[in-house]
């Protein structure tokens, strides 16, 4: 099933949650909504679910109208975070219930209870209460129950929010085996940027009730469409000039290139990525000297922030065994160059 909005709108009081948002997903697609708490993300999914009206604008499914279609006639799945399992019903129960609303027999029933039970790799797990699983095993029943009467689009939001870092990892790759295997359209919410990245194939960005930008992870990543994109996603340097010159721009010892659309004396805002930096500990072409102030342990990279002269800071992350490798520490004389950046108007 393919999910299009139009111009869709909502206000609570006097705060506008959503904005005339307008979006379509193809059937069998996987999706993220990505943006920082408030940004009408769920808001969205919530109407397109059918749990909440809009004040104007559509929602069609499968072609269909169904704007003010109610929640139960529209063939959607919902995931809530916190699982919203019903504590007095085992797993079975909790997973067999929108059968028994739709009245469906009892071989039926249990044929697909135990058929998601597979799926969801619980098997044997069926007469357990929500209280006697783990949270990563709790949403999975969350999800199996929502897929039980075989909807057409699976909504999810923040599906991982209430659980540790490791079972969020391991609940990534699930639901990306889970997708393959049903090819239900899914659209999930989340304010994890690795999450997104990780899972989705298109990711959409809201930021105070729009969609700021919408394409692949490797797009939303490497060239932003706004200010707020390039320093929500990912962890990014950002630093203020202007225009010296047409076509260039210089900060300190750094001279960049801005298309001709920039006129001299127009301040601007130039972003690039920790990654983005190259170091070395011998001068090679366009790089300028650098002292390494403070270095940080990140896991696979090593940050050091580095300062170019005049207290002018920036951040450069290496590859842990290249950095381990170069023998730099805090001291240390290099050399640096930007390798990539983006040039947005102040």
């Amino acid at each position: 099933m393919s999910i299009e909005v139009r111009q869709l709108s909502k206000t609570f009081n006097d705060f506008q949650a959503v904005k005339k948002v307008s979006l379509k997903l193809e059937t069998g697609s996987l999706t993220a909504l990505l943006g920082p708490s408030g940004s009408g993300k769920s808001t969205l999914l919530r109407m397109i679910a059918g749990l909440e009206t809009p004040d104007s604008g559509e929602i069609h499914l499968t072609g269909r109208e169904a704007t003010y279609v109610s929640a139960k006639e529209r063939n959607v799945g919902f995931v809530f975070q916190h699982y919203a399992l019903f504590k007095h019903m085992t797993v079975f129960e909790n997973i067999a219930f929108g059968l028994r609303v739709r009245k469906q027999g009892e071989k039926e029933i249990k044929d697909r209870v135990f058929e998601l039970l597979n799926l969801i790799q619980l098997q044997g797990l069926e007469k357990r209460y929500p209280n006697q699983l783990s949270g990563g095993q709790r949403q999975r029943v969350a999800v199996a129950r929502a897929l039980a009467p075989r909807p057409e689009v699976l909504l999810l939001d923040e599906p991982f929010g209430a659980l540790d870092a490791k079972v969020r990892e391991e609940l990534r790759e699930w639901i990306l085996k889970l997708h393959d295997e049903t090819n239900v359209t899914t659209l999930f919410v989340t304010h994890d940027q690795q999450e997104a990245m990780e899972v989705a194939s298109r990711i959409l960005i809201m930021n105070q009730g729009i969609i700021e930008q919408d394409g692949t992870p490797i797009q939303i990543f490497d060239r932003p469409a706004t200010h707020f994109i390039a320093q929500f996603v990912g962890e990014t340097n950002f630093i203020d000039t202007e225009v010296s010159e047409k076509g260039l721009a210089v900060w300190g010892p750094f001279r960049f290139g801005v298309t001709p659309f920039f006129t001299v004396g127009q301040k601007i805002r130039i972003y690039f990525r920790p990654n983005d930096v190259y170091v070395t500990g011998q001068f090679e072409t366009l790089q300028v000297k650098a002292k390494i102030v403070k270095t940080r342990f990140k896991g696979t990279t090593i940050e050091y922030k580095l300062d170019v002269g005049e207290g002018r800071i920036i951040s450069a992350h290496l590859p842990k065994g290249v950095a381990l490798a170069s023998g730099f520490t805090e001291g240390s004389d290099v050399y640096a160059a930007i390798t990539a950046f983006h040039v947005f108007p102040l």
